[in-house]
């Protein structure tokens, strides 16, 4: 950590004009330790980043525009859901509902600053948006439903599960977003590639999936049909933030590869392990006894195999014995592999979430 303002200031773009410094060259371009400048956009040197940049900007959605009568009806209907399917559904709600915020302020006040790439920078701009869309989606649906407030948006202090994972997070980050914190050494560097790998293939990439398919398997039966169709929405940005996140840890590991050391790799694989213990438990805690196609143990067994997933997209041995997907139902909406492909389709069909046809 370094209290020197003017590196701080190096590398944020924040500092004084360089009058008369050659122009930038994209070679001289990187993910960090770069002249930030004035962030100079072009010339271009990651052009998988802008492309993500569209992507996201062609995915634009807000929630206002998906119905919420139909779930407003179940949701009040004397038999409309079980318990266990409420229980599920609010403790779900309450962990995303200040869950977006938590990786926003992440993305805002830390990964933003430390990330020296302009292309990358753009990006990250349209993520901080996409993560307001996805709070606002749960301001939405708490107000639609009616739900309490209090219970729902503090559930990050009550309910024991939600709070681990967010201590958990909020651990990679603390350091990051102090002023005085700068990249520029093999132990600051690191400090920001486990805040990536926290945030983007944890958080993002591991925690959000259990909650995923508890709604989607509701909204499968035709329950909750609203909510279902904007956790498909958030699903679409999600799957662009995880794979931003994984190009940009990997192309940080290209252009420092020293930082990717037997040490670091391990710690990472122990964090994966941490991290999927802590999701397994959400799931316990979610759903006790399960409901109608979905309990605790299929979203562990399911967790495993998103775990072993996120190992081999970071270049890792996979932590578990060979596990199939219990939920292959999920592949369209889920299945990364396939994301490729899903993103290949017509432009015109992503101008509004309304105009969607999840078939």
């Amino acid at each position: 950590m370094t209290n020197d303002p003017t590196a701080v200031a190096a590398t944020t773009g924040l500092g004084a004009i360089h009058r008369g410094a050659g122009r930038v060259d994209a070679g001289e371009k990187s993910m960090i330790n770069a002249r930030a400048d004035v962030n100079q956009l072009l010339p271009m040197k990651y052009g998988w980043a802008w492309e993500k940049y569209l992507a996201g900007c062609a995915n634009h959605w807000m929630p206002t525009e998906v119905s919420m009568q139909a779930d407003i009806a179940l949701w009040r209907s004397r038999d409309g859901l079980t318990a266990d399917e409420r229980l599920m559904l609010t403790r779900n709600l309450g962990f995303f509902a200040t869950a977006e915020s938590l990786v926003a302020n992440n993305t805002v006040l830390a990964v933003y600053r430390h990330i020296t790439n302009p292309e990358c920078r753009q990006y990250l701009l349209r993520q901080a948006f996409e993560e307001a869309v996805h709070t606002h989606t749960f301001q939405y649906i708490c107000e639609s439903l009616g739900l309490d407030e209090g219970e729902l948006f503090n559930a990050y202090r009550e309910v024991p599960a939600i709070a681990d994972k967010d201590s958990w997070a909020l651990r990679y980050t603390q350091n990051l977003e102090s002023p005085g914190f700068a990249t520029g050494t093999p132990e600051t560097d690191q400090a920001f590639l486990r805040d990536l790998i926290a945030f983007y293939v944890v958080f993002e990439g591991m925690w959000f999936y259990t909650g995923f398919a508890q709604i989607l398997s509701l909204g499968r039966r035709n329950k909750m049909v609203g909510i279902a169709e904007q956790y498909q929405y958030i699903l679409r940005d999600e799957s662009v933030h995880l794979n931003f996140g994984i190009d940009c840890i990997n192309q940080i590991k290209l252009e420092n590869p020293h930082l990717w050391s037997p040490q670091f790799q391990d710690e990472v694989r122990h964090m994966l392990a941490e991290a999927c213990e802590l999701e397994v438990a959400y799931g316990r805690d979610t759903m006790p006894r399960g409901i109608l196609g979905i309990n605790a143990d299929l979203c562990a067994q399911y967790m495993h195999f998103i775990t072993n997933r996120r190992c081999v997209q970071l270049g890792l041995e996979p932590l578990f014995a060979e596990v199939d997907n219990p939920f292959p139902w999920m592949s369209e909406t889920m299945d990364l592999q396939k994301e490729k492909n899903f993103f290949e389709t017509r432009v015109v069909e992503y101008q509004s979430g309304a105009t969607l046809d999840w078939n």
